[in-house]
């Protein structure tokens, strides 16, 4: 008798049947059509009130569009790149780029800084209580800008503010904040990253809650301190989480405007006035194409500096 598995003299083994994949099963035609249906509203609403006005500024840009030439906008003048050319010789435009400049690379690495140490905080450090920080932390954020901004023109009041009563308290004579060139800046960062490091620190939370404790764990028996933790562990691992709050943190103050539109109105001395108010202001007075030359070069300016973002905090891969 055969053993199992050999075939006996003059017999075969049966063939083993392939395994055949059970063909997919092919959608009906009429759900493709089903879903372009369903998709003809939102492209309507996209083409309509994104594409085009985006398409028009754009043209626009190139033109001398002004207020009286809205109802024939097609019957304006070519005039090439020189609304660029404009809004890049007109002083008050390098200003309000200065500006902004300064708001960003001094607001965004402050709001970056204090953003992950509450995160830390509220992540080691608080203990009782964490839910009503957390609130505390984030309520400016879901503020109305505006009542934020009233709020802190009247904090900062040279005769009757806040800041310059507590200041009072220890004999010190309290500057006028907004009023003067070289405080009206500094003022608008320090409520831009008191009202905006909540988000931050939201985000950089859930980050820490991510972190392995394993490797906290491992690193502490092997001698490494809180800090030697954090800086060798912890902070590589949050890196994507930088990525996203520096990337969205720094967009969000290369468009700031309404801060020095109710704190200042630009001033003094256009020392508070931004790209963006600027380029509002050139809308105002009808300037049309050239606002929208300005648009398009803060356009430029965010797509460069989120691109040089991405290549400075991006993992390696």
């Amino acid at each position: 008798m055969a053993a199992p598995g050999v075939a006996a003299p003059g017999q075969q083994l049966p063939t083993a049947v392939p395994l055949v994949e059970p063909r997919r099963r092919r959608g009906h035609p009429g759900e493709g059509r089903a879903a372009w249906i369903l998709a003809i509203p939102f492209t309507l609403l996209f083409l309509t009130f994104t594409a085009w006005p985006v398409l028009q500024s754009l043209f626009m840009s190139f033109t001398d569009t002004r207020q009286k030439d809205l109802r024939t906008p097609f019957a304006v003048d070519f005039i090439g790149v020189q609304n660029y050319a404009r809004a890049l010789s007109d002083p008050v435009f390098q200003k309000a780029a200065a500006n902004t400049a300064y708001f960003v690379l001094a607001g965004v690495p402050l709001t970056l800084a204090v953003a992950l140490v509450a995160a830390v905080a509220l992540d080691k450090g608080i203990t009782r209580l964490r839910s009503i920080y957390r609130l505390g932390f984030y309520t400016p954020v879901i503020t109305s800008i505006v009542a934020v901004a009233v709020v802190w023109r009247f904090i900062l009041q040279p005769d009757s503010g806040l800041a310059n009563t507590v200041l009072g308290w220890f004999g010190i004579q309290g500057p006028n904040w907004l009023g003067e060139v070289q405080w009206a800046m500094p003022s608008l960062i320090l409520m831009a990253v008191w009202r905006n490091f909540g988000t931050g620190m939201i985000i950089f939370l859930a980050g820490l809650q991510g972190v392995p404790a394993s490797l906290q764990e491992a690193a502490a028996i092997d001698g490494a301190n809180a800090w030697q933790r954090f800086w060798n562990i912890t902070f590589p691992l949050l890196r994507p989480t930088l990525l996203f709050v520096s990337v969205t943190t720094a967009i969000g103050y290369l468009q700031f405007f309404e801060e020095p539109f109710v704190m200042t109105s630009g001033g003094p001395l256009n020392s508070t006035i931004s790209l963006s108010m600027y380029t509002y202001n050139q809308f105002g007075y009808g300037n049309y194409g050239l606002a929208a030359a300005m648009s398009y070069l803060i356009f430029v300016v965010i797509a460069v500096v989120t691109a040089l973002q991405f290549r400075l905090l991006r993992e390696n891969t």
